[in-house]
């Protein structure tokens, strides 16, 4: 499967964007995460979501402020991260990825087979 985040941009602080993921085919089964890396720095957990969309993590850095969520429909192929109240710090290249196989720690880079494209996110201050 290919995966293509998209929706970032250049936001002041307070204000809010909404990622998404767009996948080549249907991801109905599988678990789908967004990480974020800044230059720099090491690829960071962001959110989570289970394939059934009813269990849902998130990073302590965005408890509260972002909110994973993914389509109801037959196909299944998009993955959304709504993110408010945008701080500097949130500043990174976000990456959505897929583990078709139900497997490892959530938040853990490792989990995920299938990556996309990041889309960068850039908040003023």
């Amino acid at each position: 499967v290919q995966l293509q985040a998209s929706g970032g941009g250049l936001v002041q602080a307070g204000g809010s964007l909404r990622l998404s993921c767009f996948a080549s085919e249907s991801t109905g089964r599988y678990d789908m995460g967004w990480f974020r890396q800044a230059p720099g720095k090491e690829r960071e957990f962001v959110a989570a979501v289970n394939w059934v969309g009813r269990t849902k993590y998130y990073g302590d850095s965005v408890k509260g402020r972002f909110t994973i969520s993914r389509d109801g429909a037959d196909i299944k192929n998009m993955v959304y991260l709504q993110m408010n109240s945008l701080k500097p710090e949130d500043t990174a290249t976000y990456y959505c990825a897929a583990d078709p196989y139900f497997r490892g720690s959530w938040y853990s880079s490792n989990k995920y087979d299938y990556w996309g494209r990041g889309t960068l996110v850039t908040v003023s201050s």
